[in-house]
């Protein structure tokens, strides 16, 4: 595989709207029909959009927090499946530059320079709750690990070169592996059928006895153990998803008023998009999306500033900017979504023009994480300063 390396923020920006108005095309088939975006994938690959945030002395551009959102707002806009399977990609990203030895770092970020992708094999079901990881590292006497344990909602692993595996290790201490998509005793099932996000592939990972070389073992633990930017920089791309799905709701909402939409006979006027009840319900759903936006931008910038200057105040600030965004985007994405079928009409509910994917795509996707807890700890730092947890969900 070979991919093309992105220079700097400009080019990296200019890459992102060029394929989502390429995807946008195409995605309200492949959710309609499940097509696996496999194709669309390997173009990413190729457009070095996946190695933007490889460091600059190992030769990559190392984009801000505010170009790699809206890098997602973007693609998001034109497919919300499409632009959730890379989410995890980056995060793991994130863990290699945080606590990967220099060796360990120059590997994979020559991975990630030549277009390979990572998956994500972390949460699991039947447990206690999302941090009850029970996949296990079992040490081997040659200094190797024996990793085992089943992974559910296990997004781009279908698709990946390499799967990092969360799980624990001997002392109970939370670890990444990186494993092989083809490596022994590795499965993926494509059992994923969720309403919304359709061609994620968000099936199961089977690990039975899968070996791994102790130089493809993060101690991710040791992140939480200090002012950290991880779950910051993972939710900032989750909110820009629920952004971009609110903006690409409410543009196909207004290209079919202005398209196949008749006016209501009580209105007066010639079209649909001149009846002033149309016309205000749309200009309050633009104010909701800009203010999803505007919070999305003000989060990243607050990542960036944290990088620059990595403290407890700073990493808390981050987190807690992030959380705003990720609540604001939420609600957008899942009102704008359902306001759509309000403002097109009756025969936006029809199958045929596929208007329904916005909302499923937007009510699936944020209940990834339950916003009424960031809320929880943007108020208890309003009230009491508490900083946030670091627990990697904010």
């Amino acid at each position: 595989m070979s991919a093309h390396v992105i220079a700097d923020d400009a080019e990296a920006l200019a890459a992102a709207a060029a394929l989502a108005a390429e995807f946008r095309t195409g995605a309200s088939a492949r959710d309609a029909e499940r097509r696996l975006p496999r194709e669309e994938l390997d173009r990413l690959s190729a457009s070095g959009l996946l190695a933007v945030t490889v460091p600059a002395e190992h030769g990559g551009a190392d984009v801000t927090a505010l170009t790699l959102a809206e890098i997602f707002r973007l693609l998001a806009s034109a497919d919300g499946s499409l632009a959730q399977i890379p989410q995890s990609h980056f995060a793991y990203v994130n863990v290699i530059r945080r606590q990967g030895t220099q060796d360990q770092r120059k590997f994979f970020f020559a991975e990630l320079l030549a277009g390979r992708r990572f998956g994500n094999a972390q949460s699991e079901a039947g447990t206690k709750h999302v941090q009850d990881i029970r996949t296990r590292l079992e040490p081997q006497p040659d200094g190797s690990f024996l990793l085992a344990g089943v992974k559910h909602y296990s997004t781009g692993a279908l698709f990946a070169d390499w799967i990092p595996v969360l799980a624990r290790a001997e002392d109970d201490n939370l670890h990444v592996a990186y494993v092989p998509r083809d490596a022994p005793g590795l499965t993926v099932v494509d059992d994923w059928d969720g309403m919304g996000q359709r061609t994620t592939a968000s099936g199961t990972v089977r690990l039975e006895a899968v070996e791994v070389p102790a130089d493809r073992v993060f101690p991710h633990h040791l992140t939480f153990r200090g002012p950290q930017l991880h779950g910051a920089v993972a939710q900032l791309l989750h909110a820009a998803i629920d952004a971009g799905i609110a903006g690409g709701a409410l543009a196909e909402a207004a290209e079919f008023v202005r398209t196949k939409s008749r006016p209501w006979f009580e209105s007066g006027v010639d079209t649909a998009a001149e009846d002033p009840l149309l016309i205000q319900r749309f200009g309050e759903l633009a104010v909701q999306v800009r203010a999803s936006e505007a919070l999305l931008r003000e989060a990243a910038r607050a990542v960036d500033a944290a990088r620059t200057d990595l403290t407890d105040d700073t990493a808390a600030e981050a987190s807690l900017a992030v959380a705003a965004a990720k609540v604001q985007a939420a609600q957008t994405a899942v009102e704008v979504a359902s306001a759509l079928f309000e403002v097109s009409g009756t025969r936006s509910a029809l199958n045929s023009p596929n208007l329904h994917r916005h909302w499923r795509d937007a009510r699936t996707h944020t209940l990834h994480d339950p916003a009424r807890w960031k809320i929880q700890h943007i108020g208890r730092h309003v009230l009491n300063g508490t900083r946030p947890p670091r627990h990697g969900l904010l």
